[in-house]
């Protein structure tokens, strides 16, 4: 009996579960310790983290130039508050990531995370029009479905229908536009009819609401989990631009899982240069987990603006820690030095040719969808229909289960009670190999070999 258990307290796996479900903690293994791509459990486990964690991991585990300057940072300064001093890692890796960010974004804004990093990218907007005389603009438009965090003000402009019911009353600056979907979309359309349609109603939004009202459009150029890895047409970034630019409207792209590096480029707005978002939000593969750190990417000319007007008058007591920013340097110089975008490219290709070769086989995949190293496969009940696995098969739970017998972790789960269709992310570290790869695709194979049966035997297919 362990110390929680004689406590009384559930054992599902610590004190920090008692703030979850039940049925979304039971079975979840212990992790000890990490290297390359793997991790282990406490029963001596080898698990692939086939989702790099929650799409995070981008230089895998136990890289020891990360932690040496972490390490020698942390003997010389741990912390300095920005708002009273300046410090060389802060400097040091806000040059970094203007360098690779490119032109258009050359101030940096470093937070202690993604959602934190939306809401200031949002923050900026509103003190920029505000200071402008633009004092109206306050509502924020998204999308339906989509994630960009959970603090409250990241909840208003994330569209799940789980939140909604809970945190509605409470958060009422946004409005939501349908995600431009290319797998399910509506009868008559194609993915590039339907996309252009979604960019009609932000367009119709915008003028229902007001141009005068309206802050920014917050949008994931790949989508996350929230969509599994959507990827719209051309035509829907090219749209999106020109709306928000007659209108007057912050574009901003989320990049929290999908920048730094994992689509194939080190921002995914690079693959639309001719939709350049105003702002541009980083976290996650930035640090790659060996720190909280979160960045807002923003052009000089509206920063040093607002900065002779008023100033951005907002911080957090993290914001750029001396620990964090060496770690994050480190990452970015490993992540270029070891040229692993160009990895996250190049296998990120094989690894989709490898899936749908899978799917080309398997009864239950409906789709493969990405770029790079940012990839979703959704689960279906009919690939002719495209029909739903019902909602009591629990697939993206089962997935999650079956995978570990087969040495995987993996990220998946419902997003707005499966309204949207059900996935789970294969998305590793950047860092991966081809028989890496083939030993993801392998498992994952196996994995929805077992559910296939599964599936079968409940007659749920």
């Amino acid at each position: 009996m362990n110390d929680i258990q004689a406590a009384g307290r559930p054992a599902v796996g610590g004190p920090q579960d008692l703030f979850y479900s039940t049925a979304n903690t039971v079975g979840l293994p212990r992790i000890v310790r990490g290297e390359n791509i793997y991790v282990w459990d406490d029963q001596g486990r080898r698990l692939a983290d086939v989702s790099s964690g929650a799409i995070v991991s981008n230089i895998g585990q136990g890289n020891e130039r990360v932690l040496r300057a972490m390490y020698e940072q942390g003997k010389k300064l741990s912390f300095s508050y920005v708002r009273v001093s300046r410090h060389d890692p802060n400097s040091d890796l806000s040059e970094k990531l203007a360098k690779l960010a490119g032109p258009g974004y050359e101030r940096c804004h470093f937070t202690s995370g993604g959602s934190e990093a939306n809401e200031m990218a949002i923050k900026f907007c509103r003190q920029y029009a505000y200071a402008t005389g633009q004092t109206r603009k306050t509502r924020v438009i998204s999308c339906m479905p989509s994630y960009h965090g959970g603090t409250l003000g990241t909840i208003a402009v994330t569209g799940d229908l789980d939140f909604a019911p809970v945190y509605g009353d409470m958060v009422t600056f946004s409005a939501k536009v349908p995600s431009p979907f290319t797998y399910r979309v509506p009868q008559g359309h194609t993915a590039e009819t339907y996309a252009l349609e979604c960019a009609r109603q932000l367009e119709t939004t915008i003028v229902e609401l007001g141009p005068e009202n309206v802050l920014c459009f917050i949008f994931e150029p790949v989508g996350g989990l929230s969509t599994g890895a959507n990827v719209p047409p051309a035509a829907y970034f090219r749209e999106i631009r020109r709306i928000c630019s007659r209108y007057g409207v912050f574009l901003v792209f989320d990049e929290v899982m999908a920048g730094a590096g994992r689509t194939g480029k080190f921002l995914a707005a690079d693959h639309w240069p001719e939709a350049k978002p105003d702002l541009i939000v980083l976290a996650k593969g930035l640090a790659a987990g060996y720190t909280p750190l979160g960045a807002v990417l923003a052009p000089a000319r509206l920063v040093d603006e607002l900065a002779s007007l008023t100033g951005f008058n907002l911080a957090h007591t993290y914001n750029a820690n001396p620990i964090t920013c060496a770690g994050a340097c480190a990452v970015l110089d490993e992540t270029v030095e070891s040229r692993l975008v160009e990895n996250a490219a190049s296998m990120g290709r094989y690894m989709f040719s490898q899936l749908r070769e899978l799917a080309a086989t398997s009864p239950i995949i409906g789709d493969v969808r990405g770029k790079g190293f940012l990839c979703a496969i959704e689960l279906v009940k009919n690939k002719d229909t495209k029909e739903m696995l019902a909602p009591h098969v629990r697939a993206a739970d089962r997935v999650r289960q079956i995978a570990m017998e087969h040495g995987m972790l993996i990220y998946a789960r419902r997003t707005s009670g499966g309204k949207f269709g059900e996935w789970f992310m294969a998305s590793p570290p950047l860092i991966t190999t081809q028989s890496q790869v083939d030993e993801i695709v392998a498992g994952i194979g196996a994995t929805l070999g077992d559910l296939t049966d599964e599936l079968h035997r409940a007659n749920a297919l």
